[in-house]
């Protein structure tokens, strides 16, 4: 049975059961088959976003408003007391006394579990550095499930950054739970980092690691493309050095599985050329559209509506 969400913080994805997942995913059905516009009436989001976001912070305050719910917030941390020196802590204290939620994104790693701590109403992780981004990995599952009808048993490309990559790193522990087949796909300055690793041994998943996309790409059900993100490295050299080492283009996908699909995180730099929207492989647009339905869940799931 899943664990109860009302009042839950939504820090990692490793916290998540199985069960977890799947009650997520069900819920997120349920609401994208059927609007639900009056559930969260009365109850009000703090959108507060440390760091650049589009899809993140527009689904999140989307879904709120969506299911009847108001927004407060901000997009840039210049314009709060974070600019005066104002603690994370701090503000997270405060903040939690005005609103029921809070979707949050900060640069820092651990940051999202440090205004948990804080705040009195359930914190959200829009991403904490290069740490995780749980919501992300449920709309990851569920894309995948949508476009695979099921999530056991599947064979997953991972590209690009899965060092830095928080997408990457949620995603890795949530399909322990699978029984996935993993080929990781990066420069080896880029690895995934090995805790990921150890979990992944722990689980009794396989995985396997490439240079090169077509070493695997006719054998994958799922490729899941990440850019490389300068913002990430401390040295800009290391950053020149890999910045363009993968481009999946049309022509990569001639004699792919029938059923494959690209995914992304997004946003994409030069990672996936503009001719590969054109595919039926291709499908990075409508897993941005599922994170609507996905936060309209979440949302729903800790304030005690679902």
């Amino acid at each position: 049975m899943p664990t109860s969400f009302k009042g839950r913080d939504i820090i990692s994805i490793a916290e998540f059961s199985k069960a977890d997942i799947l009650e997520v995913l069900k819920k997120a059905a349920a609401l994208k088959k059927r609007p639900s516009p009056k559930l969260l009436e009365g109850f009000m989001m703090a959108s507060c976003f440390f760091e650049p976001s589009t899809r993140t912070r527009l689904s999140f305050e989307t879904a709120m408003q969506k299911l009847g719910g108001r927004v407060v917030g901000f997009a840039d941390p210049n314009v709060t007391s974070a600019k005066k020196g104002e603690t994370l802590y701090d503000s997270m204290k405060i903040i939690s006394q005005y609103v029921d939620v809070i979707a949050l994104r900060h640069p820092l790693d651990g940051a999202a579990r440090r205004a948990a701590e804080a705040s009195a109403k359930p914190v959200i992780n829009g991403g904490d550095g290069a740490n995780q981004h749980p919501t992300q990995t449920l709309i990851d599952l569920f894309t995948i499930q949508e476009t695979q009808k099921k999530l056991e048993n599947l064979s997953i490309a991972l590209v690009g950054d899965l060092k830095y990559g928080r997408a990457v790193h949620s995603l890795g522990q949530a399909l322990t739970h699978f029984n996935s087949r993993l080929y990781c796909v990066a420069p080896s300055a880029l690895r995934l980092p090995d805790y990921i690793l150890d979990e992944l041994k722990a689980s009794k998943i396989k995985f396997s690691m490439h240079e090169k996309i077509e070493e695997v790409i006719n054998k994958v059900d799922i490729v899941y493309m990440t850019r490389i993100q300068e913002e990430r490295f401390a040295d800009h050299a290391e950053f020149e050095k890999v910045k363009d080492v993968y481009r999946l283009t049309a022509a990569m996908l001639k004699e792919v599985k029938p059923n494959l699909r690209v995914l992304h995180p997004l946003p994409r730099v030069n990672e996936i050329a503009n001719d590969v929207d054109n595919t039926p492989y291709a499908y990075y647009f409508p897993q941005a559209e599922n994170g609507l339905y996905i936060r309209e869940a979440v949302l729903a799931m800790v304030l005690g509506k679902l």
